[in-house]
């Protein structure tokens, strides 16, 4: 067993060394064509903060669609359930961006420290070493908070979906008025997840600004 535990972690330790050189490579190509790995990350960290504010808007909607759903006071329940899955759909579409996002951060974030890390091996002047050597920490350390952050946007999103999914799961098999009157119950529950969720996406767009503000001055 001891065996086969060491062999799967030098597979695994053998494909993430594979991963980052793939990685490196890459974004050494952009840099032979003048563009930076800094650049790069300030973009995609700037894109992360777009799509974190595009599902801020698509949660809030999915919200007050569910409200809509609570209030129902006649019509067309179908209708109803129509709406809150479309809503449902383009939640969980939402949450694939943002993830996809803090991934390609994550990518050229990691590539960039490795460049700097082992560059810092070439320098001979003391001095420069040492102030070197503290910008890359402080980087380090403020970009660990903000991909905490975003890590915590991300987990704070799957319980919202699995619950709007379970709502409107519930809805299409129970269209009737009853149905209704079951799921009120759901919806203070719902909007505290919704509310700290989007708490949780403005503290992680106000730590890029300040990220990116750091990149810039260095």
């Amino acid at each position: 067993m001891n065996k086969r535990i060491f062999i799967l972690l030098a597979i695994v330790t053998t494909l993430t060394a594979c991963t980052a050189a793939i990685q490196d490579t890459y974004f050494d190509l952009w840099e032979k064509v003048g563009v930076e790995k800094r650049e790069i990350l300030v973009d995609r960290v700037e894109a992360a903060q777009e799509t974190q504010q595009d599902a801020q808007e698509q949660f809030a909607s999915a919200l007050e669609e569910f409200s809509a759903l609570i209030s129902f006071d006649g019509g067309e329940l179908e209708d109803v359930y129509e709406n809150l899955n479309d809503q449902f759909e383009a939640s969980k579409s939402s949450a694939e961006d943002v993830s996809t996002r803090i991934d390609k951060v994550q990518s050229v974030a990691e590539s960039l420290f490795r460049e700097w890390e082992a560059e810092l091996e070439l320098i001979t002047n003391q001095n420069l070493k040492r102030d070197s050597q503290r910008k890359l920490s402080d980087t380090q350390r403020k970009y660990s908070g903000l991909l905490k952050s975003m890590r915590k946007v991300e987990s704070s999103m799957e319980p919202v979906l699995l619950a709007l999914q379970d709502n409107v799961l519930y809805l299409k098999h129970n269209l009737n008025a009853n149905a209704i009157g079951a799921l009120q119950g759901e919806f203070s529950t719902i909007k505290k997840d919704v509310n700290n969720l989007l708490q949780e996406m403005n503290t992680a767009i106000t730590q890029s600004d300040e990220f990116i503000e750091t990149l810039q001055a260095q």
